[in-house]
């Protein structure tokens, strides 16, 4: 572990104890990040969050004549969509020759699409409604919009709900016009695709737009499962001969595009990693299945398709593309696919998301560093310069508080290789007790196929700078290490990601980095699924421990548990969104044939075995992982003698956006780490804990 940094005269205090200038208040003001970069005509927009206006999003513009971001809508417009619930690609645009461009985008609050001309005289008058609102379920939602204004359309997802239930619900291609006849009347959409299959990316057009691509696939998989990448010809405006050219059930495709010359692009992980292929037009449709990789690495030039929309390469009007690649993680470079040369984007981005725009020579996209926080960046392929030009990273406070990331890897069950990174301790002014050893947090990230990605985050120098350490740790199940690595979740969930936080906290603990009396465990999501099977992985009271399977009995002194999944028995069907009603299918097998596995795993029904406290945060409008789930729990928990709390918010869903409550839900994590910790301090309100 490196040495921190320490001024002169730093004083040794209790760890847990040390003052920050890192406060909650301040955690919450930079909570989320900028998304959804896309380019309109030479313009680029984005969308940014607000927490201190009810968490929404902002869509905001960068004129290249001008250099400074504008905010394009006031609030209450909120550009976002629930789409799969987690959302989808909310805006596009098309540059015109008069009028400036005209921009079409999702509103949270009635999912409805708008078409808004910022610069015509119409634009005075605000956005005008394209799609109508459903009186039936979930409603009408859109996403990954594509303006196609000779057409007089936008073709885009459609998620259409056709009764009450989360999970009677169709997906399909579809055609909006743009001249607002469809905003009354659902018959005047046109359904470019059936809906055949369950899930739809948004068709991409071929250059001379006589063909479209997309993306679909079906349950019982994930995308990262397998997908199929479809085909069409265009014909007078409808999709004709589709047919399927790539992919299949052991077959992840998350992107697929047209090279400038006509030429299809698409990642697959046919290999065993996410890798950028190429079929050439004159080979179409039959050789996409035989399409040559461009640049053949085990690395991943792709991740998980959570959100219909995202975009990991982007080519160029020269033939170049833009990629993002790596191991681990994703850093932005430029790929020759004539040679198979790839050269690197300089600077301090060590991570980019998958959200890349182009125009002429400049590929624009949000990254992030170790010491930065997330912001757009624009790189000059002509000159191989980049440079921050919108969302600008300032250290909010001095960088002697904040957090310092040390890759890890440990060893797991069976001799397998667990990914992590740790957060040390780090406050220019305090040091720990001599010959003490600093209080350690492993967090679990959601999905659970999803990653930790190593950028600054205000939340954990919150803990960093008080003295805890924090530990992330990218358990078997993870994206950026290759299908392998995904593949070790299948069947296993609850025991492989358990055992392998289990294995990094035993680590810490036995290298001497962190006192093993006081590690905890915290995760949301599917983390917090996880963090809840940690704290009920002992053995079941009056036994004799035999059946405590995944190595995190006794481990952990608490746990900080945010909008979990506790009940695998109810988490199926109805009791979740459509887009993950059978994940359990891999995670842990079908249900027909486990149905006692998913209980006997499932942290609801193992509550007798939770024997230090916890702390549950759960969103009252979450219908991803609803509250029922933790109602069911802490009524299983009551009376047994264990100090807990329960925190429910009003109005936020899964994921928490509001600053009152981000400030409420960190300060009561930090409260819980102090009580169980046997630490004090007198500036965070105490968390009551309750038997």
């Amino acid at each position: 572990m490196s040495e921190p940094l320490i001024r002169a005269g730093a004083v040794p205090a209790p760890y847990g104890s040390w003052p920050s200038p890192v406060d909650a208040a301040l955690v919450a003001a930079h909570d989320g990040r900028p998304e959804y970069a896309g380019q309109v005509g030479a313009e680029v927009w984005w969308t940014e969050p607000r927490p201190a206006e009810g968490g929404r999003r902002a869509l905001m513009r960068l004129r290249p004549e001008d250099g400074t971001p504008q905010e394009v809508l006031p609030a209450p417009w909120n550009v976002r969509n629930r789409v799969h619930e987690y959302g989808g690609t909310p805006f596009a645009g098309a540059p015109r020759r008069r009028g400036g461009p005209l921009v079409v985008f999702t509103h949270f609050a009635d999912q409805r699409l708008y078409a808004l001309e910022p610069d015509a005289a119409a634009g005075a008058a605000g956005p005008r409604p394209l799609t109508p609102v459903s009186a039936v379920g979930g409603g009408l939602r859109w996403c990954d919009p594509v303006v196609l204004p000779e057409r007089g359309e936008v073709w885009c997802v459609l998620e259409e709900f056709t009764g009450e239930r989360p999970t009677e619900v169709r997906r399909l291609a579809a055609a909006v016009p743009l001249d607002g006849s469809a905003a009354r009347d659902r018959s005047a959409v046109r359904e470019l695709t059936t809906d055949a299959h369950r899930f739809v990316t948004g068709p991409r057009l071929s250059p001379d737009g006589t063909r479209a691509v997309w993306l679909a696939w079906d349950h019982p998989r994930m995308p990262w499962d397998g997908t199929e990448l479809k085909l069409a010809r265009v014909t007078g405006g409808a999709l004709t001969g589709v047919r399927t050219v790539a992919g299949g059930p052991e077959e992840s495709l998350v992107q697929a595009d047209w090279a400038p010359d006509g030429g299809l692009l698409f990642v697959s992980d046919r290999t065993g990693w996410w890798n950028l292929y190429r079929a050439a037009p004159e080979d179409l449709p039959e050789a996409a299945a035989r399409a040559r990789p461009l640049c053949p690495r085990q690395e991943e030039f792709g991740d998980a398709l959570w959100r219909i929309g995202l975009r990991w390469f982007a080519p160029l009007e020269d033939g170049l593309i833009a990629v993002l690649h790596g191991r681990g993680g994703l850093r932005l470079g430029i790929l020759d696919p004539a040679t198979g040369e790839l050269t690197d984007v300089p600077g301090p981005w060590t991570e980019w998301s998958a959200a890349l725009a182009v125009t002429g020579t400049r590929v624009t996209g949000i990254a992030a560093g170790p010491r930065r926080g997330w912001e757009l960046v624009e790189l000059d392929t002509r000159t191989g310069r980049a440079r921050a030009v919108a969302a600008h990273h300032r250290d909010p406070v001095d960088p002697g508080f904040l957090p310092e990331p040390e890759p890890l890897t440990v060893t797991g069950p069976g001799g397998r290789e667990v990914h992590a990174q740790l957060y040390p301790p780090r406050n220019p002014d305090r040091t720990g007790p001599p010959g003490e050893l600093p209080p350690c947090v492993i967090w679990a990230h959601g999905g659970p196929t999803g990653r930790a990605p190593v950028v600054l985050d205000l939340e954990i120098a919150y803990f960093t700078s008080r003295g805890i350490g924090v530990a992330e740790v990218n358990y078997g199940g993870s994206t950026g290490y290759g299908r392998a690595y995904r593949n070790r979740l299948r069947g296993q969930w609850g025991v492989v990601d358990v055992q392998d936080c289990a294995a990094v906290a035993a680590a810490l603990a036995e290298g001497g980095v962190a006192d093993p009396a006081r590690l905890a465990v915290r995760g949301g999501s599917a983390g917090g699924w996880t963090a809840a099977a940690a704290l009920t992985a002992g053995p079941r009271n009056g036994t004799d421990g035999a059946d405590g399977m995944n190595g995190a009995d006794g481990r952990f002194a608490c746990a900080a548990i945010r909008y979990p999944i506790l009940d695998l028995t109810g988490w199926r069907g109805d009791e979740t969104h459509d887009f993950e009603s059978h994940y359990l299918h891999t995670l842990v097998g079908p249900w027909a044939q486990v149905p006692e596995r998913c209980r006997e795993r499932s942290p609801v029904h193992r509550a007798d075995r939770v024997r230090v406290p916890f702390l549950l945060l759960q969103g009252l409008d979450d219908v991803i992982c609803p509250p029922a789930q933790c109602e069911r729990f802490l009524a299983a928990v009551r009376g047994r003698g264990v100090p807990h709390a329960y925190l429910a918010f009003p109005g936020e869903g899964h994921g928490f956006r509001r600053a009152e409550t981000i400030v409420r839900a960190v300060q009561a994590e930090l409260s819980l780490y102090l009580q169980c910790f046997g630490a004090d301090r007198d500036d965070v309100p105490r968390l009551e804990l309750r038997p």
